[in-house]
C-alpha cells in the first residue's frame, strides 16, 4: 500500500532520419493556448511558530466532500482540455505508438501452469480482450480445462476493473477473490462455487481482497480496511453462509503506523496475521484446524526488529534484521518461538542483504543481494548449499509462483533489460533449469541489436551510484542523445533491470534508457535504504542528480537532451529534482507524484499518512518539520526557470490524492519564469495504477513517449 508504483512495426527498421544523433531535431511548435489559472483562495498552516499561506489548499475539496465537490472536477477537467489542445499535434502520432506498442504484445497467451494440491492454475488472454480468464486442470495438462473465472467477461461494463486475491479452498471446491471497480483499491470480496458456477451470496466489503481458508473449507480470514483512511485496521473471521457484518474481529491493530494482513502457511498447518511497521514487525498464529482457536503472539514486537517467518515441517525459520543490519536467518521449534529461542542459521553478512525466501520440504531457498544483483540460494536438509546464479552483467530475477510445498522443482523469473522476461524451472536436486516461457514480442525483436552497460556515478558524499544502461547498437557517445533516467529511492524498494517491450519505442529512435539505483532503495544493503530516508532523505535527490550530471560529463547525453521519469514516491523525487538543479533537464516526467510532503503527512485522515511517519517523519516533530519543509517539492516552487513537464494523476487515487499534483502545477504555472510547456493529466475514471485492461495503459505510454518525443523533434 506505499507510494510504490507496469501498424505493426518492425522494429529494425527505425529509418536513421528518426534518430537524433544523426541528425539535431528541434522540438516542435507549441500551440499558443492559454494555461489554466487555478484561483487562489489562501489558505494559513501554522505550525512550530511557522505560518505558510497555501494558495490551493481549497483543491482538497473533492477529496472531502467527494461528488458534491464540483470546483476542483472542473479545474482537473480544464487541465485535460489544454494538454489535449498543447498535444493536439502528436494526436496521430500517439495513435501509432499506440498500435506499435500493442502489436508487440501476443495477444492470444497463456501463463507457465503453476501446480497446487491437484491442480495446475493458469491464466489465459484472448486476441482483442483486454482481461483473462483463470483456469485449472485436474492432475495433468491433458486434462480437460476448468474455466474458474472469466474475468473479460465480470470486466465488461466497467471502465476500471481489478480481480485479485485467487484463492482456492483446501477441498478445491470454492474461489475467493476480490474485486475493485473503482481503483481506490478496496475490494469486495466473493466467493464462487467451482462445482455448481454459481456465486454464493457471501460478499465482503472494504477489504483488502485476499482470504485465508481455514481447513474446514468454510471459515476465512480477511483483512478490512477503514473506509476513509483506508489503513488495515482488523482481522476478521466469515463462516460461509452467514452475514459478513456480524463477522467477528480477530485482531484490532492499534498502532496506525503498522500495516496488517492475514495469510496461510505452505504447508497448510498454520493461519497467520502479520502486523508490520517500517521499523517494526509482529507475527500471530493459529493452527490453521482450529479456526475457533484465539491468535497467539509469535515473538512480540519490539522497536526496530523486523522479522519474517518460513513454515517447515518440525521448525520454523525466521528472516530478521534483530542484531543484524542486513538480515540474517534464524531458526526456532515450532512451539518456542520467541526471540530468545531463536538459533542462527546464516549469520549478518556487510555486504550482502539477505532478502526473502520460499521454503519447501526438503529444501529452502534464500533471495540475496550483493553488489546491487540477485542471488538465490539452495540450502538442503543435509546443511548443505549452493548459489544460482546469473551472468548478465546487471539484470533482475526472483523467486517466481511456487505454491506447492512438497515440490522439488523451484519456479523463477528472470530477465535483463534486453531479456524478455523468462520463466524457468530449477530442479532442485539435479542443479539443471529449463525455460519454460519466454515473453514473445511479436514483429521481430533481436537482443544483439541492444547493448547494455553498467556504470556508477559519483554522488556529493563520494557514495558510488549504480547506473544500468540499454540503447540500440550505433549508439555513440557524442552528447547528442536523448536519454531518459528513471528512478525509485524510497521504501528500501530495489529497482530492478527489466525488460520492457513498450520502451524498444524509445531505443529504436535514438534514446538511452537508464536506472539510478540511488539510496533510499535497497540494492546494496540496508544501509542504503536508511541512507535515504528520514533526515537523510535529501540523499535520495542529490543522487539522481549526480547520476544525470555523470550521464552528461561521460557525453552518454547533454543537458538539453536529458529527462527524467518517477512516480508516486519516486514523483516526489521527480519535484526535489526540478526544484534542486532544473537546468539539468530538458523535460521531467511526474507520474502520479507525491509532491506535497508537508501537508499530507499532517493530515492523519488521507491514506498512509500514519503508516509512513517512519518513512518521511512526523511533521509535528518540528526537527522532521523543517527538514521535510527544506525538500518538499509543493512547499519550494520558486521564481525561476524549470525544465518542460508532464504530470499525471488519477482523481480516485488511494495512493497519492489527486489534489497533491493538482496543487503543484497550480503554484508552478503561477511562480515559474520560464515559457517551457507544463501540462497535467488527470485520469478521471482511474486511480494509482492507471488503467486495468492490459492495454489502455499503453496509451498513458504513448503520451508520455509523444511529449519527450516532441521536445526531441521526433515526429513519427
Amino acid at each position: 500500500m506505499k507510494r510504490i508504483l507496469t501498424g505493426l512495426v518492425v522494429l529494425s527498421t527505425i529509418t536513421a532520419c528518426n534518430n537524433p544523433q544523426k541528425k539535431e531535431m528541434k522540438a516542435i511548435k507549441w500551440p499558443d493556448a492559454k494555461a489554466p489559472i487555478a484561483e487562489i483562495i489562501p489558505h494559513k498552516r501554522t505550525i512550530h511558530g511557522d505560518t505558510v499561506v497555501d494558495n490551493y489548499y481549497w483543491m482538497i475539496d473533492y477529496f472531502k466532500k467527494g461528488p458534491d465537490s464540483t470546483k476542483v472536477v472542473d479545474y482537473l477537467k480544464a487541465e485535460n482540455t489544454y494538454l489535449n489542445t498543447m498535444m493536439k499535434s502528436t494526436d496521430q502520432f500517439q495513435a501509432d505508438l499506440f498500435k506499435e506498442m500493442k502489436g508487440r504484445i501476443k495477444e492470444k497467451d497463456e501463463s507457465v501452469p503453476v501446480f497446487r494440491n491437484g491442480y495446475f492454475y493458469y491464466t489465459r488472454t484472448e486476441d482483442g480482450q483486454q482481461y483473462f480468464k483463470y483456469c485449472r486442470k485436474k492432475g495433468s495438462l491433458t486434462a480437460a480445462e476448468e474455466i474458474l473465472l472469466d474475468v473479460d467477461k465480470l470486466a465488461k461494463g466497467h471502465a476500471y476493473y481489478s480481480a485479485t486475491g485467487f484463492s482456492v479452498s483446501p477441498d478445491n471446491k470454492l474461489l475467493a477473490f476480490g474485486v475493485d471497480q473503482v481503483s481506490r483499491r478496496q475490494y469486495t470480496i466473493n466467493v464462487k462455487n467451482l462445482e455448481t458456477g454459481e456465486m454464493l451470496k457471501d460478499a465482503i466489503t472494504n477489504t483488502e481482497g485476499g482470504v485465508a481458508w481455514a481447513n474446514d473449507n468454510k471459515t476465512l480470514f480477511y483483512t478490512s480496511k477503514n473506509p476513509v483512511t483506508l489503513l488495515s485496521e482488523k482481522i476478521k473471521k466469515h463462516t460461509l453462509g452467514t452475514d459478513a457484518k456480524t463477522d467477528a474481529v480477530v485482531y484490532d491493530e492499534k498502532d496506525n503506523s503498522n500495516y496488517i494482513g492475514v495469510m496461510k502457511s505452505k504447508n497448510g498447518r498454520f493461519i497467520f496475521i502479520a502486523s508490520q511497521g517500517t521499523l517494526t514487525t509482529e507475527y500471530r498464529m493459529i493452527d490453521a484446524d482450529r479456526p475457533e482457536a484465539a491468535f497467539k503472539v509469535f515473538s512480540p514486537r519490539s522497536k526496530d526488529v523486523l522479522y519474517d517467518i518460513l513454515t517447515v515441517d518440525d521448525k520454523f525459520y525466521i528472516i530478521t534484521n534483530w542484531n543484524a543490519k542486513n538480515f540474517r536467518l534464524m531458526q526456532c521449534p515450532l512451539d518456542k518461538t520467541e526471540k530468545e529461542n531463536w538459533k542462527e542459521v546464516i549469520p549478518n553478512r556487510k555486504d550482502v542483504l539477505l532478502e526473502y525466501g520460499e521454503e519447501f520440504k526438503d529444501h529452502l531457498v534464500l533471495s540475496e543481494r550483493k553488489n546491487g544483483l540477485t542471488e538465490l540460494r539452495v540450502l538442503k536438509k543435509d546443511g548443505s548449499d549452493y548459489y544460482i546464479k546469473f551472468d548478465e552483467p546487471v539484470y533482475a530475477a526472483g523467486v517466481g509462483a511456487n505454491p506447492e510445498y512438497n515440490s522439488k522443482t523451484l519456479r523463477y523469473s528472470y530477465t535483463s533489460l534486453t531479456t524478455p522476461n523468462s520463466v524457468y524451472d530449477y530442479d532442485l536436486e539435479k542443479k539443471d533449469k529449463k525455460l519454460m516461457k519466454q515473453q514473445e514480442v511479436v514483429g521481430g525483436y533481436d537482443p544483439k541489436d541492444y547493448a547494455t552497460e553498467r556504470v556508477f556515478a559519483t554522488a556529493k558524499d563520494g557514495t558510488k551510484i549504480p547506473i544500468a544502461l540499454v540503447y540500440k547498437k550505433g549508439f555513440e557517445k557524442n552528447g547528442h542523445a536523448p536519454l531518459l533516467l528513471y528512478a525509485y529511492g524510497s521504501y528500501g524498494s530495489s529497482t530492478d533491470a527489466n525488460f520492457s517491450s513498450p520502451r524498444l519505442s524509445l531505443l529504436n529512435r535514438g534514446f538511452v534508457f537508464a536506472i539510478a539505483n540511488i539510496r533510499g532503495g535497497q540494492e546494496m544493503g540496508r544501509q542504503w535504504y536508511e541512507d535515504g530516508k528520514l533526515m537523510k532523505k535529501k540523499n535520495t535527490f542529490t543522487d539522481f542528480i549526480a547520476a544525470g550530471e555523470y550521464l552528461v560529463d561521460q557525453k552518454y547525453t547533454s543537458k538539453g537532451h536529458l529527462y527524467a521519469h518517477g512516480g508516486s514516491a519516486g514523483g516526489l523525487l521527480m519535484g526535489a529534482v526540478a526544484n534542486m538543479a532544473p537546468d539539468l533537464w530538458n523535460g521531467i516526467i511526474a507520474d502520479v507524484p507525491f509532491v506535497d510532503v508537508i501537508n499530507t503527512m499532517l493530515d492523519e485522515s488521507i491514506p498512509l499518512t500514519t503508516n509512513e511517519f517512519d518513512e518521511w517523519g512526523n511533521p509535528k516533530q518540528k526537527a522532521a518539520y523543517d527538514y521535510m519543509k527544506s525538500y518538499s517539492p509543493y512547499e519550494n516552487v520558486e521564481k525561476k526557470a524549470y525544465p518542460n513537464m508532464l504530470v499525471t494523476t488519477g482523481l480516485h487515487d488511494s495512493q497519492v490524492q489527486y489534489f497533491e499534483p493538482a496543487k503543484w502545477v497550480a503554484k508552478l504555472r503561477a511562480t515559474k519564469t520560464d515559457k517551457n510547456v507544463l501540462l497535467l493529466k488527470t485520469n478521471m475514471e482511474f486511480g494509482h495504477g492507471g488503467a486495468s485492461g492490459r492495454f489502455d495503459y499503453l496509451k498513458d505510454v504513448s503520451l508520455r513517449w509523444a511529449f519527450l518525443f516532441s521536445l526531441e523533434g521526433i515526429t513519427k
